[in-house]
């Protein structure tokens, strides 16, 4: 065997194990979208299911200032990911797949560019996740309100959702052999599961109800942005690792957090809905009534 032949061996099987690892991590996810609603199922996409795997194998690549600089990029172009979204859920009420996808698409590509000419500090980026997410929760509120039917998969949707991300991982990792951390992290936080989630449910349960499935996404890709500020704050000073625990644990206490304070909101109101429902008696006094031997006479 070849001095070549073996470089090309150890440049690609190391590849090929990160994508099939990533492929489980996909699947797994989406056996649990499939058995939620539409606000867990959001919530649960919204993981950073794609995004920690590619930092975990950057991280084996690379030191951790490299990857602290390629979070920080991330972060700036997560706040692009929140008008993405916004702009498809809009269009969806009206329009169809194509057009509501490929323009959302479209404006990230453009948006993304446009903030990576920009030098970013961490809290810079972060706030202006701060200041976009908000807005587009706000903006959003009204079509989350939207009932989604039970999503049932149909046969092709997990191999072909799981060849779109490793798809993705393979443009990651292959990019930071030649790229810098900015074109990594911008790449690395595309939202590839948004974009599958719009991609298979568009068609089949109509747009707004996948608009409603993306909205509640929102506050999801929100989380991750509190994750990457962690990732680039605390990779240079504690290394890779917990950084990259924090990467994932934070996202996925938001979410459940989200989760829990909808689901106190959704009791209380049906409390309230089910006490204003039992019917009000008023208590009259019947009129006095005249007793045996009273000569007296009830008003």
């Amino acid at each position: 065997m070849s001095h070549a032949v073996a470089l090309d061996i150890l440049f690609w099987l190391p590849l090929t194990l990160k994508l099939i690892l990533t492929a489980g991590i996909v699947v797994t996810a989406s056996v649990i979208v499939e058995r939620s609603g539409p606000l867990i199922g959001a919530l649960v996409v919204t993981l950073p299911v794609t995004i920690w795997p590619a930092y975990v194998f950057l991280s084996l690549d690379h030191d951790a200032t490299y990857l602290a600089a390629s979070a920080q990029t991330g972060l700036a172009v997560n706040a692009v990911s929140a008008v993405f979204m916004l702009l498809y859920l809009v269009l969806a009420q009206k329009r169809g797949l194509v057009l509501s996808l490929g323009v959302a698409v479209a404006s990230w590509i453009v948006l993304a560019w446009l903030v990576c000419s920009f030098a970013w500090t961490p809290y810079g980026a972060g706030l202006l996740n701060l200041l976009v997410y908000p807005l587009c929760l706000t903006l959003s509120r009204r079509y989350r309100e939207i009932r989604a039917p039970r999503i049932v998969r149909q046969w092709y949707e997990l191999p072909m959702r799981t060849v779109f991300v490793c798809v993705l991982m393979g443009a990651v990792l292959l990019l930071s052999r030649w790229g810098g951390p900015t074109a990594t992290g911008m790449l690395a936080v595309y939202p590839i599961a948004t974009t599958c989630t719009a991609f298979l449910l568009h068609a089949r349960i109509g747009g707004q109800a996948s608009a409603a499935v993306v909205a509640n996404g929102l506050w999801g890709m929100f989380g991750i942005g509190f994750g990457l500020l962690t990732l680039a704050e605390t990779a240079p000073a504690f290394g890779a690792p917990p950084a990259l625990a924090l990467l994932l644990a934070i996202p996925a206490l938001w979410n459940l957090s989200v989760w829990f304070i909808r689901r106190c909101r959704m009791q209380a109101g049906l409390g309230q809905v089910k006490q204003g429902a039992q019917p009000h008696y008023e208590h009259h006094p019947a009129p006095c009534s005249r007793r045996a031997g009273d000569s007296r006479i009830a008003p």
